[in-house]
């Protein structure tokens, strides 16, 4: 089993920057791929980036190419998202999620979520 907790979340103004943390726990050794996920209000959760085991890999959904950037400590068993440039499209809850098995855009790939922190952009 593996535990997830996301920390980072809050109020910010549009143009602003939030750094958000996902430290995982239990069976870390385990982890290949891990990606963020978001919700918005009324919507379904979408994938927003997910990278590789070692970090040298990464992929973004269209939307936040360019102003998001996915990272990973593996020593510190931790996940990052530096999200910068940020529109009121981008409030959501973040999900962070982790895989066995290699990174992926895809929802049914990840087993082990954590229970979301709350990005809130106003203009």
């Amino acid at each position: 089993q593996v535990q997830l907790v996301e920390s980072g979340g809050g109020l910010v103004q549009a143009g602003g920057s939030l750094r958000l943390s996902c430290a995982a726990s239990g069976r870390t050794f385990s982890i290949d791929g891990m990606g963020w996920f978001r919700q918005a209000p009324g919507k379904e959760r979408e994938f927003v980036a997910a990278i590789s085991w070692n970090g040298g890999k990464t992929i973004y959904t269209d939307s936040v190419k360019g102003r998001f950037a996915i990272s990973r400590d593996n020593a510190k068993n931790t996940m990052y998202l530096q999200m910068n440039s940020l529109t009121p499209e981008d409030t959501a809850v973040y999900y962070c999620a982790a895989s066995f098995s290699a990174y992926s855009s895809a929802y049914h790939n990840y087993p082990y979520w954590g229970q979301g922190t709350q990005v809130t952009v106003y203009s």
